[in-house]
């Protein structure tokens, strides 16, 4: 599917970034990537990250193209002859979308319908968005943000006509691991010395996916969507106080420290209202569009089966999970 394309990642120097970067490279002869981002530190230091794993010619169909997603001439110059583009790019700490909302505005929704207008006018193939389990039911401005993102990547879709650009999502949960998440704080405050982890609450729990889940996921959707499609891995769930556990050892001190703002509990990925347009298939779920463009007579994707009117997908009341001894082999 790769062979002798051009894919451009917006906000390509993240962690998913960095990961799909990889597995391009290694499975597949491409013709050309290009990592599109605002911080020309981090295209340097990724660079030098690819130098030290890959040889000089499997770098020669790299190219590093400094832009924000903002910007909406410079993505017009960056999209020309891509096939296919993966919207990583946004602001993603709740903390600091809340503080500075209109910066978050720009960059997650101005952004999102930069890269839309891009794409549609450029003649790109496919769009794979990437969302977060954030945007359903949001409580925080970032969420606020992504779902807004999220129905205009949808809605893109009557906009291309039926031989334009495909527009799809993904979306998933916290990535073990990533910049900024859980684990690597955990990591930061044990290797400092400490004997005391801070949780916000002891019934929290989340989703858990690896980078690796990710990019096979959105490998999938740029491989079969047709436009329209929200995907979304089947993962297993966990409680932060077994995640604290599972790094800190049975003696760590929990310290709770109570909900910040913005924060739920628990997270939901399919809501009971999205259950009448979702299809369950053996790693992931699909919810379709509902909308007056979409074909209702077009079959859906094969391997799928509706799911129950009234299921949802949540992380305090999913099916699969992982215990301590599960996340001290994970982490």
């Amino acid at each position: 599917m790769f062979t002798g394309k051009t894919i451009l990642i917006t906000g390509g120097t993240g962690s998913f970034g960095k990961a799909f970067t990889n597995v391009l490279l290694n499975k597949y002869e491409i013709g050309k990537l290009i990592i599109y981002s605002r911080d020309e530190y981090k295209q340097f230091m990724m660079l030098n990250e690819l130098k030290a794993r890959f040889a000089d010619y499997k770098l020669d169909p790299i190219r590093f193209f400094i832009g924000d997603v903002r910007d909406k001439d410079r993505l017009y110059r960056a999209f020309s002859k891509v096939d296919f583009v993966i919207h990583a790019a946004a602001m993603k700490q709740v903390p600091a979308c809340e503080y500075n909302p209109f910066e978050a505005i720009k960059t997650n929704i101005h952004g999102a319908q930069n890269v839309i207008d891009a794409a549609l006018d450029c003649g790109i193939k496919k769009v794979v968005a990437l969302s977060t389990d954030k945007a359903v039911n949001p409580i925080n401005l970032y969420g606020g943000t992504k779902l807004v993102s999220d129905k205009l990547f949808i809605a893109a879709n009557a906009y291309s006509g039926g031989d334009g650009t495909v527009f799809s999502v993904v979306r998933y949960g916290n990535v073990a691991g990533s910049r900024g998440s859980i684990i690597p704080f955990f990591h930061t405050l044990l290797e400092q010395g400490a004997r005391e982890l801070p949780v916000t609450d002891r019934r929290m729990t989340r989703f858990w996916i690896t980078l690796d889940e990710g990019v096979e996921l959105v490998m999938k959707a740029l491989g079969e969507s047709r436009g329209g499609e929200t995907y979304i891995s089947k993962i297993p769930s966990f409680k932060i106080i077994d995640l604290a556990y599972a790094m800190g050892g049975n003696d760590i001190i929990i310290k709770e420290i109570g909900i910040r703002e913005g924060e739920k509990l628990h997270e939901v990925m399919v809501t009971r209202d999205d259950s009448r347009h979702t299809f369950e298939y053996e790693k992931h779920y699909i919810i379709y569009p509902d909308y007056d463009w979409w074909d209702k007579e077009k079959p859906m994707l094969k391997g799928g089966n509706p799911i129950e009117d009234g299921f949802e997908y949540n992380s305090e009341t999913n099916a699969s999970w992982l215990t301590v001894e599960d996340l001290k082999q994970l982490v």
